[in-house]
């Protein structure tokens, strides 16, 4: 939602799957101001300024240049997220510079898209934070994340659900696919039950966002 007044106010990372992030395409600002946050504009009638997500660290690459800029391929129950880290994201690039993957990790980041020669729009994570994290973080997420999720899409037709008229604009989406993906990466998790492995244990950690 907008902020109001010249202190600026942290905002709300949104739980998303790397499905509906992908298709987040459209960015906007709700003021006029320079310095305003730019959002994504979730499929199922949402504004994300930041998001947070877990998954699998599969891939890291140095694809800097003059300097370290990492990329990092993360991959949840749906999809797949990319993060960027380079100077300006030190803490996130140290991180990524020293993982070894596959680990789960925890990332909270803002969205950010950029059009390709073809026209297309690409979507990625800047990292704020990458936390190695382990198999019941990540589970938990997964629940939560398929909760917010179906919460989202329930309220999509609601009288006044300026995000969603926003979504219908400038996206040929149906919201019903992230519900069904929501769905399926619940069910995965119920299939899974006790074979998840624990890969951290020792690392156990609480994220909040």
């Amino acid at each position: 939602m907008s902020q109001s007044g010249s202190t600026p106010t942290r905002e709300v990372a949104r739980r998303v799957f790397a499905t509906e992030f992908n298709d987040a395409g459209y960015t906007f600002k709700e003021s006029e101001d320079e310095r305003a946050p730019v959002y994504s504009l979730l499929p199922t009638g949402e504004s994300a300024n930041r998001v947070f997500f877990v998954g699998t660290l599969t891939e890291k690459d140095d694809v800097g240049e003059d300097n370290e800029y990492w990329r990092g391929r993360i991959v949840d129950p749906t999809g797949t997220f990319f993060v960027y880290a380079g100077q300006y994201q030190p803490e996130a690039a140290n991180t990524l510079r020293e993982l070894e993957p596959p680990a789960y990790v925890a990332v909270v980041g803002k969205p950010r898209t950029y059009e390709t020669d073809d026209g297309s729009i690409n979507v990625s994570v800047r990292p704020e934070s990458i936390t190695r994290v382990d198999a019941t973080v990540r589970d938990r997420w997964v629940a939560e994340t398929a909760e917010r999720t179906l919460e989202r899409v329930a309220r999509f037709e609601d009288e006044g659900n300026e995000y969603a008229r926003m979504t219908e604009e400038h996206y040929d989406l149906d919201p019903e696919t992230y519900k069904a993906a929501a769905l399926s990466a619940l069910e995965d998790l119920d299939d899974a039950g006790e074979e998840s492995d624990g890969n951290d244990p020792e690392s156990e950690t609480s994220i909040e966002a």
